[in-house]
């Protein structure tokens, strides 16, 4: 029988969510816990891949078991078990045929960032002092939509064999007069694509790219041509769909 566990991550303390040989993991968190409730070896597959320091206020992992699972119990259990930095919210069982990584249809991330000095958001939001044109750097976000290959926003040599992605949203939303967050939803992200187009997007903010740029960049496909990759710790799986 497979279950969907729903569950958000405060990715501050963590090496990302994949297993890692030298580094704690949010993975090898619920997988022990798991298999500790269960009493059997559970492997459990997430829906992504979350870079150290990375975020999640939403993300689903799935787990096979031979037996039956008391979902609402086995909630309460996980959340007395697990870190202070991991929050269960659902288990639910699913058809056996789905799967939380290839089953879901988009995700969502949001990257957040003020313009003065917090000592409220300085773990979960990235600190910028210098003015930023806002209105162009969504001229320049909205032009995502209009490609399909990334490859100018991911990690080098990473170990992908596809580097399209049917990007659906992506806008910078202001929530104050100092906050705001940049949202981009896709099928498929790939690795550090989201804090390299963030960094792309601000260059852009700061006059340092124009829009025409921008193009040139996306269309050239190379990763050294775009803007630094931005902080991990103001970054948020915020939802996954199936």
């Amino acid at each position: 029988m497979r279950y969907f566990v729903t569950f958000s991550y405060n990715g501050g303390r963590y090496h990302g969510w994949q297993i890692q040989p030298n580094g704690d993991s949010v993975q090898q968190q619920l997988q022990h816990a798991l298999t500790l409730l269960l009493r059997q070896d559970i492997t459990v597959t997430g829906a992504g891949r979350t870079d150290a320091g990375v975020h999640a206020r939403k993300m689903v992992a799935h787990f096979d078991c031979h037996e039956a699972v008391d979902c609402q119990q086995l909630v309460y259990k996980l959340n007395k078990l697990l870190p202070y930095d991991i929050a269960v919210s659902q288990v639910e069982q699913v058809a056996d045929d789905l799967h939380a990584r290839f089953s879901a249809t988009s995700r969502m991330y949001r990257y957040y960032l003020h313009t003065t000095k917090s000592p409220f958001l300085s773990f979960t939001s990235c600190e910028l002092h210098y003015p930023l044109d806002f209105n162009k750097m969504n001229e320049a976000a909205a032009l995502l939509l209009d490609y399909e290959d990334f490859g100018a926003f991911c990690k080098s040599h990473a170990d992908v064999k596809t580097t399209l992605c049917h990007v659906t949203a992506a806008q910078w939303h202001q929530t104050s007069p100092t906050t705001w967050y940049f949202e981009i939803r896709a099928n498929r992200f790939l690795r550090n694509m989201v804090r390299a187009v963030v960094g792309t997007l601000i260059d852009v903010g700061r006059g340092r790219v124009s829009i025409d740029d921008f193009k040139k960049i996306v269309e050239g496909k190379k990763r050294t041509e775009a803007g630094e990759s931005m902080p991990a710790h103001a970054l948020f799986l915020e939802d996954i769909t199936y």
